[in-house]
């Protein structure tokens, strides 16, 4: 994996906190199979640099970092309460109509890290509104209120809208030729799937600043959520 410029993926930066759009395949703190984190790059530009939260290695999007111990205090409190809001956008398997749709189910995870439903487990909430439908599938936005291991994933299951790429919670990969009537593929060559990895990218986050500010920033889509969105377009 080359170098990434930590730079390149500020989104926005203030006194106390910095936004960065993460890239995918990233692991957010220390990761034995890689080589680069985004706290140890983040460090480099900011010594006393922490990070306020996690996304899974697959996920793009919104990460915040706090440039100093007041900052991070601050936003856990808020983390800690439930105030920050986050926004993913997924693309899900099937048309669905969601709007404002609660799924509200306890979550349990186990040690190798694969999240159920189970009622003796952490109280889970995500709010689901669907954003727009194409042939076969729709893009969603997902407001975790909760912030439990692979929640938005597990809910969206359980809606019977498993994320594309999926596999673990039901999803599937999609590849061009389901989306194209004329798709040929060059001999001898192994079609991949359009995107190869989850369809989930934390689009927004919004918390309040330590002077009372309201801080918010969106992150644009990756080049590979990009192409996916793209293809879909020409079926809807």
């Amino acid at each position: 994996m080359k170098k990434i410029d930590f730079t390149s993926l500020i989104l926005l930066e203030t006194e106390d906190y910095i936004i960065v759009n993460k890239p995918p395949y990233f692991a957010t703190l220390e990761d034995r199979h890689e080589a680069q984190n985004m706290l140890a790059i983040g460090k480099e530009y900011w010594e006393d640099l922490q990070v306020c939260h996690r996304l899974d290695k697959e996920t793009s999007g919104c990460l915040v970092f706090a440039k100093n111990p007041e900052a991070y205090r601050h936003i856990s409190l808020q983390f800690e309460n439930r105030t920050v809001e986050k926004v993913y956008h997924a693309v899900a398997e099937g048309i669905h109509d969601f709007d404002g749709v609660l799924v509200d189910r306890n979550l349990t995870a186990s040690n190798k890290g694969i999240a159920r439903i189970a009622a003796q487990g952490k109280p889970a909430q995500t709010l689901f509104k669907t954003l727009k439908t194409y042939f076969s599938h729709s893009l969603i936005a997902c407001k975790p209120i909760t912030g439990r291991l692979h929640q938005i994933r597990v809910h969206l299951a359980y809606l019977g809208a498993p994320i594309c790429g999926d596999t673990l919670y039901g999803g599937k990969p999609l590849y061009l030729s389901q989306l194209k009537r004329k798709f040929n593929l060059k001999k001898d060559t192994e079609e991949r799937p359009i995107m190869q990895r989850v369809s989930l990218h934390a689009r927004s986050i919004t918390f309040e600043g330590l002077s009372g500010e309201t801080i918010t920033a969106e992150a644009p889509y990756p080049k590979d959520f990009a192409v996916l969105i793209k293809q879909l377009e020409k079926t809807s």
